[in-house]
């Protein structure tokens, strides 16, 4: 849900690109990518060699950055990591781009994820020259879009407002900019239409104000929740598509403007990491886990992207067996794809055959993509080594090498790709972000205009309809204005219709003929549909309405269907007459989900549940609640209470002895108090049937606080869990 101002501190990491398959024609390099998605860059003049001691590094910073910097409107924009114990967070922030001052910088605190520290910043970010936005999302989920000073413009928090999961795995997308959208990837459940098991969605923003246009789901169940393919944007006869790996193994293909899906290629048995190319009609594609069609592990692949429907059998042109490219994204030029495998060999493919035309090693772990400019191919490795190659058809000479150490002597973690802009070469590491080049050179900043992808289709007759916006949250008493726009069948705009409107699980709304829903000022949390008719087309927009605090549930109506996440695994059952929530254990998987019960802009509120946990052995459950990003947890198996935020690094980690029992009810109490530039977090648990203690059981003071968040359930179950009689309140 759209939210708005801290002062902020943007980077742009370069992304999949929202530019053209043909030749990149710019300075900028807005997208980790660039402009042709390819990872080719049109600049002349580029250097062939430097040192880390100064020779051609025309400027450095201090940083620990693990994406592809996005440079463009003048700035090297980047996401890292910083800070130490209680001070870790998730830093974002704009460098001028000829001289290294930096700009702006802002820093989050991480919670609700057990991604570790040192995959913090993992997804590229990515600038919109039209508008000078930067767009990033952070690893927990958390949406963000800066203006040209690093103030906000507007964010979602995507794991409590769309179902976002955050594994432990860390991998993760990079937004996309086409035309007016903004498209990401979410893998994970959400409410209504999109509720029950994980799935890989796309959800495409309008990139100015942040306004959901659409939601699709083109593929089913998901064999990774982490993956990090970002999309890219191309015209094949006629119908502009977004590509795109999934996390089902599959390549899909989809109507850029309304998510509908076009084709669909089954390449991996497991999830999708590696970007697509595009050139011309062909799409490159590659994995590093096991065919579909054999026991063989990896495959590079060119896919006929002409289709329609299911193409794996129909539209492969070619396939490199026993390849393991699982994370590095290919670069086209000039009839050759070049590739780094899991094993950071460099090979160059013959792009019309798939036969390989030369290899190199350059280090021992390849995760980060080629970059072709000038002749030569820029290429980094994990363990900090740095490489420039004179490529061509015959093989690869190498040009310039140097390693990069942080100050213990250990190899700097590379992870990103180069991103060359304004006649220079830039980059991030674990050991700073660079800037390379002729410092002789004159610098200009000149950004061009996304180059044309190719002819669309001519406007045909509407085939579908879309409102706007598609997902919303309200409080009770609020309005809001939806508009429908129509697409023809190759997803062309057709522009705004007047529609026939209706309501559906709002109740006490009304909706005017113009579009404008108005809420009920009494109304308790609920969700519903808006839903509207026109020319015998119809679309529906989902709507979240949430009263003023407290809160209650009980659960005697089961499970509040708009909560977010949780998986199908929770839901109300009936417990010998009484109604309550259950978490059982998952079929497959882990066993850990969160829940969450409202907005995530909520702050100064008190959460309190009752809950309860079977035994099975010596299998014992996790139990607990969510307050703005702290969690109250009793633990089963250590028999004690924990006070934490960020479960992978336990940033705040507060522990005391609590000796419980299964099968006998507690009650869970925890509290946030935002004072100044510190949080207050208190909780306490008490058996259900005694009378509430007078002290808190546990308490921690944040000097770096989590100031907003959703309140929510979450529980570890090998066995049964049962909740009931929650309730949120403000605090007094």
């Amino acid at each position: 849900m759209p939210n708005s101002p801290w002062r902020i501190l943007a980077s742009l990491v370069v992304c999949a690109s929202i530019l053209a398959p043909a030749a990149a024609a710019g300075q900028q390099w807005a997208s980790w990518r660039g402009p042709a998605q390819n990872g080719v860059s049109d600049l002349t003049g580029l250097v062939s060699a430097w040192s880390k001691t100064g020779d051609n590094l025309i400027w450095s910073d201090a940083w620990v950055g693990r994406s592809t910097p996005a440079v463009f409107d003048g700035r090297a924009c980047a996401n890292g990591r910083t800070g130490d114990g209680i001070s870790k967070q998730e830093i974002v922030a704009c460098w001028d781009a000829d001289d290294g001052t930096k700009l702006w910088e802002h820093k989050f605190s991480i919670a609700n994820t057990t991604v570790p520290f040192n995959r913090v910043g993992w997804g590229n970010v990515t600038g919109d020259p039209e508008t000078g936005y930067l767009y990033a999302m952070n690893i927990d989920g958390h949406l963000n879009v800066f203006d040209r000073g690093g103030g906000i413009v507007w964010s979602w928090r995507l794991a409590e407002e769309l179902g976002r999961a955050s594994g432990y795995g860390g991998r993760t997308s990079t937004p996309v900019i086409d035309e007016d959208r903004l498209i990401l990837s979410v893998i994970g459940g959400m409410w209504g239409d999109y509720a029950g098991p994980p799935r890989h969605r796309y959800v495409a923003f309008d990139k100015r104000s942040g306004e959901v246009l659409w939601i699709s789901t083109p593929g089913g169940n998901v064999a990774d929740m982490n993956t990090q393919s970002v999309p890219i944007i191309t015209v094949i006869d006629g119908r502009r598509l977004l590509i795109d790996g999934n996390a089902d193994g599959r390549i899909y293909a989809l109507l850029a403007r309304t998510g509908e899906k076009v084709w669909e290629f089954h390449l991996s048995q497991r999830g999708i990491n590696v970007s697509p190319v595009i050139e011309g009609s062909t799409v490159y594609a590659a994995h590093s886990e096991e065919n579909v069609d054999s026991g063989i592990m990896g495959r590079v692949v060119a896919i006929d992207a002409t289709g329609s429907g299911d193409v794996t059998a129909t539209h492969e042109l070619w396939r490199a067996e026993e390849v393991a490219v699982g994370f590095s994204s290919p670069a086209y030029h000039d009839g050759r794809l070049y590739i780094i495998d899991n094993s950071a060999n460099l090979s160059a493919l013959d792009a019309a055959t798939g036969g390989e035309l030369w290899t190199t090693s350059i280090g021992t772990v390849g995760k980060a993509s080629p970059v072709w400019a000038d002749g030569k191919l820029y290429v980094t490795e994990v363990n900090g080594n740095v490489t420039i190659l004179q490529a061509d058809a015959g093989g690869a000479t190498v040009l310039d090498h140097e390693e990069l150490e942080v100050e213990d002597g250990r190899y700097a973690e590379i992870y990103g790709s180069f991103a060359p802009a304004y006649g220079r070469l830039y980059f991030t590491a674990e050991s700073g972000i660079y800037c390379i080049g002729d410092p002789s050179a004159p610098f200009e900043a000149r950004d061009a205009p996304a180059p044309a992808l190719g002819r669309e289709a001519a406007p045909g007759a509407a085939a579908s309809l879309q409102v706007v916006p598609a997902e919303i949250i309200l409080s009770a008493g609020e309005s809001a204005s939806f508009r429908v726009l129509a697409f023809d069948a190759n997803g062309v705009a057709l522009g705004e219709r007047d529609a026939e409107w209706s309501l559906d699980g709002l109740p006490g709304s009304s909706v005017s003929a113009d579009g404008r829903l108005s809420t009920a000022t009494g109304a308790p949390n609920h969700g519903g549909k808006v839903t509207a008719s026109a020319g015998g087309l119809s679309a529906i927009a989902q709507v979240r309405v949430f009263a003023p605090l407290p809160w209650s549930e009980n659960f005697e109506n089961g499970r509040p269907p708009f909560w977010i996440g949780g998986g199908g695994n929770l839901r109300g059952v009936d417990e010998g007459g009484q109604q309550m929530l259950r978490k059982g254990p998952s079929r497959t998987g882990i066993h850990r989900h969160y829940l969450y019960l409202g907005p995530a802009d909520m702050s100064g509120y008190t959460l309190q549940a009752d809950a309860m946990a079977t035994q099975r052995g010596r299998r014992r459950a996790d139990l607990g609640i969510i307050n703005s990003g702290y969690t109250l947890d009793m633990q089963g198996n250590a028999q004690r209470i924990q006070l934490q935020s960020w479960a992978a690094e336990l940033r705040v980690d507060e522990r005391v002895p609590y000796e419980w029992q299964p099968d006998v009810w507690y009650t869970l109490k925890l509290r946030v108090d935002i004072q100044g530039d510190q949080a207050l977090v208190r909780g306490k648990v008490w058996p259900r049937d005694d009378p509430e203690p007078a002290d808190w059981t546990i308490t921690v003071e944040d000097p770096v606080p989590v100031r907003q968040g959703s309140p929510g359930l979450i529980g570890y179950s090998p066995v049964d869990i049962f909740y009931d009689n929650v309730t949120v309140m403000e605090n007094q």
